[in-house]
């Protein structure tokens, strides 16, 4: 069985809107090949101009073995509705994007919902059902880098990141560097695989060298925690520092931490840094979307910048309900997915 559930355009024809006289980007995407393996599929699509590659990971295993709340499975399917109705013109060129499709992880899914994570011995199978998504997830997005491709990954907890990581280390044969936008390091002790864990495991399985947490909140880390990251060498900026005494510009605080830290790196974005964005950790008092958008953008622009992780959006926990969720992430995820692909283009390939 393929861990991978490939798309073609029919597959979401029920959320696409046409209109005569216009083209959605549903209409003018690249999709993946009807036949062949996963390898060759990537291998076709690089060779017709394909340069990002959009994955989503259906889950919430690893918020709810960090003993968070669940809902992260929807994130994927609430970008797709809103990004698939954009409208194709010259401001994206949707030939270099491929809507791959999404990571076969419903058995996983199903078995994680049997387990109670107020129960020690259960948390534990929780914990183990999340790193054997690691293991499902990693080969996937080792293809991806080894094609040369760029992956954006959307839906799931930011336990994801560890197979991304790992992935891109193992394509790239060195350890390699991540930013991430984040009221939390997710640098919690190794424990069993979850998503407060995903840093902290890269980093101790040898594919994280330089880590930087920005918008880190001085007061939802405890002091144990932020010894832990100063004593790991984690670089912090935090969201006091840079939002509420506004002691330093943060877009050149980034450029200079990618001066000083060359090579390969992730942009890692948990979307409960984003204010009012419906999560698995309701933010009330975070970033802006257009700070998040411009996050996005300003790393996107590095040639050495690999992949885009959108981790924890969850529609039903909007507090005006799921259908109010699903409109809000949709928008917001398929923005932040925007500013990269905008960045990209940017570039000469």
């Amino acid at each position: 069985m393929s861990p991978f559930i490939f798309y073609q355009a029919a597959d979401l024809a029920a959320f696409q809107q046409l209109r005569a006289g216009e083209q959605r980007l549903g209409e003018a995407l690249f999709w993946p090949a009807t036949e062949g393996s996963l390898t060759q599929r990537l291998q076709q699509a690089r060779l017709a101009g394909v340069r990002i590659v959009l994955l989503g990971v259906p889950e919430d295993i690893g918020p709810r073995a960090n003993l968070g709340f669940g809902g992260a499975t929807q994130g994927w399917n609430a970008f797709i509705r809103k990004f698939i109705n954009l409208q194709a013109n010259a401001f994206l060129d949707a030939s270099q994007l491929m809507l791959l499709g999404e990571l076969d992880c419903a058995d996983l899914q199903q078995q994680s919902l049997q387990l109670d994570p107020a129960q020690p011995e259960q948390l534990q199978q929780l914990r183990a059902l999340c790193a054997e998504l690691d293991q499902r997830l990693e080969p996937v997005l080792l293809a991806i880098f080894d094609a040369g491709l760029l992956p954006v990954v959307i839906g799931g907890g930011h336990n994801n990141a560890l197979p991304l990581l790992a992935g891109l280390s193992r394509s790239r044969g060195q350890p390699v560097n991540a930013i991430n936008l984040d009221p939390h390091a997710d640098f919690r002790l190794l424990e069993g695989r979850h998503s407060g864990n995903g840093f902290s495991y890269a980093k101790a399985q040898g594919y994280l060298q330089h880590y930087l947490v920005m918008g880190l909140h001085e007061l939802k880390n405890s002091a144990a925690a932020l010894a832990g990251l100063q004593a790991e060498k984690v670089d912090v900026l935090s969201y006091q520092q840079l939002f509420v005494r506004q002691q330093a510009d943060w877009p050149a605080l980034l450029q200079q931490w990618l001066a000083k830290h060359s090579g390969p790196f992730g942009i890692e974005l948990d979307t409960d840094a984003i204010t009012g964005m419906p999560v698995s950790a309701y933010n009330s008092c975070g970033v802006s979307v257009q700070q998040a958008e411009h996050f996005v953008y300003l790393l996107g622009s590095y040639a050495d910048s690999q992949y885009l992780h959108l981790a924890e959006a969850a529609p039903e926990r909007h507090p005006s309900g799921l259908a109010a969720g699903m409109n809000d992430a949709g928008q917001i995820l398929t923005a932040l997915v925007c500013a990269f692909v905008m960045a990209k283009q940017a570039r000469p390939v």
